[in-house]
Order: C-alpha cells, then sequence, then structure tokens
C-alpha cells in the first residue's frame, strides 16, 4: 500500500433519538457496543493499527471504556461531519514521527458497525491504486421495500453521466421526485486524499437548513475541480446504521449474519 493510511471514526454524537443518555457509540448490538463491532472491523483489515476516533458527548466514559489503543480528538459542540473532520485535522497532521506522514484519510461512523474487514481493505486499496481524490462506498439497491426502506429518506441518491462516473451527490430534502427514486445512495464512507482534504475543509460553509458543515459538500467542490473520484460498491446491510430504536432493531437482526 503507497502512503500512510489513517483511520478517523467519528462518534461525538449522543444517541438522543435512542433515548438513552449513553453517548451513541456506546449504545449496544448482541451485548456488545455499536463501535466495538466497528473496531474489530477495522483492527482485522489491518489497514491502522491505531485509529483515531472524534468523541464530543460523553467523551469520558466513552474514552474509559475504549481504551488507550486509540488516538482521540475532541469535539467540544457537534457542528456536523464536515467539523468533526477539522476538528481532528491537526491531530492527524501531528502523529508521532515515527508514524509517518498521513497521505489518506478514511472517515468511517461509529454507529454503522457492520462494515466488513475486507470492504475497510478494498475502499483504501481502490483510492490508492487509482490515485483519485477521494472514493467512496456505494450502495446499490434493488427497491426501498421491507428493511431497505430505511434507505429512503436517510441517505443521500448517487447521479452518475453517461460515462459511468459519479457527477453529483443530492441530499433527499433538496432531491426532486425523480432524483428521489435513484437506488444508488451514498453511505457516506469516504477515503480522501490527505493534503486536498485539508485545504478544501477550509472552505465548507454552513449555509444549510441544519446550520452544519457537510462532508458531502466535499464531493460537489471536487467536481467542480474535475478531481478524479471513485466508488466501491459493498453490500447494503454494510451501510445500516443506528439513528432510532427502529433501525437499532434491524441492526440486531442482521448481527449474526454478519
Amino acid at each position: 500500500m503507497s502512503g500512510k493510511v489513517k483511520i478517523l471514526i467519528l462518534a461525538g454524537g449522543k444517541g438522543k433519538r435512542m433515548n438513552s443518555e449513553l453517548p451513541k457509540a456506546l449504545i449496544q448490538i448482541r451485548g456488545e457496543s455499536i463501535i466495538r463491532h466497528l473496531l474489530s472491523s477495522i483492527k482485522t483489515s489491518g489497514v491502522d493499527a491505531r485509529p483515531t476516533i472524534v468523541v464530543g458527548y460523553g467523551k469520558e466514559m466513552l474514552m474509559k471504556e475504549l481504551g488507550n489503543d486509540y488516538e482521540y480528538v475532541i469535539q467540544e459542540e457537534q457542528k456536523g461531519t464536515g467539523h468533526a473532520v477539522m476538528v481532528a485535522e491537526t491531530t492527524l497532521k501531528n502523529l508521532p514521527a515515527q508514524a509517518g506522514k498521513t497521505d489518506h484519510v478514511m472517515i468511517l461512523y461509529c454507529d454503522h458497525p457492520f462494515v466488513k474487514p475486507e470492504t475497510i481493505k478494498n475502499l483504501i486499496e481502490k483510492h490508492i491504486e487509482s490515485e483519485d481524490t477521494i472514493t467512496l462506498a456505494t450502495v446499490k439497491l434493488p427497491d426501498f421495500e421491507d428493511w431497505r426502506s430505511i434507505f429512503y429518506e436517510n441517505f443521500s441518491r448517487l447521479i452518475r453521466g453517461q460515462d459511468g462516473k459519479i457527477i453529483r451527490d443530492v441530499q433527499f430534502k433538496d432531491a426532486d421526485e425523480e432524483e428521489k427514486k435513484i437506488t444508488e445512495v451514498n453511505p457516506c464512507y469516504f477515503c480522501f486524499e490527505a493534503s486536498w482534504l485539508w485545504s478544501r475543509l477550509k472552505t465548507l460553509s454552513k449555509n444549510n437548513a441544519q446550520q452544519e458543515y457537510y462532508l458531502t459538500d466535499l464531493i460537489k467542490i471536487a467536481m467542480g475541480e474535475k478531481e478524479r473520484i471513485g466508488s466501491v460498491e459493498i453490500d447494503p446491510r454494510e451501510a445500516l446504521g443506528a439513528n432510532s430504536k427502529e433501525e437499532l432493531a434491524i441492526l440486531e437482526k442482521f448481527a449474526p449474519e454478519l
């Protein structure tokens, strides 16, 4: 693998829609905290022996639970996914000399526990081999029926041109009726070329309905600059996250199968 790869896990949120006072990362599936499932896959992948975790709500509890095997970055205020990566920039740029310079950054999420080790490895390998500025995982669904209905409003749509390349990422709330029918969705698992990422994070705006910095806005920026954007298709179950008790029940259902 060419260049130093660091994995950044976003884990600053509170499980408020779970009716829980726990940090979302510590909500359990099958008797184990949700973030532990992800950390296990990262360890097995061999991509990053010491991932960096962005913590916020309940940070002391989370850091105590996980121990000293990780780098921690504190996000005092939760201002979106883009902001979480912003606060990690200094840490990832200033890791101990023996760790080497960070050339590529992979972004994953504490509440998406079913990403497979093979996917983590494949995503970064495709990113490096293709020399893409951004490589993202994509999910192609047959439909939005049954358990797949949770993808309908929660995931943005990926629009491809006639050459098959991604040309737009459209948030559900911004999509027209035809775009909402598109069944290729974006779980937001990204690999970035690090120097490009650091420079473009500074250009993000929170001029949106949520008043937050969106990591997905970097896709639009990269497209405007005609940067190379690659993708790797993954199993829909690997994209499942826990944003509500209903979604947690679906995770519980699939936990034995993955």
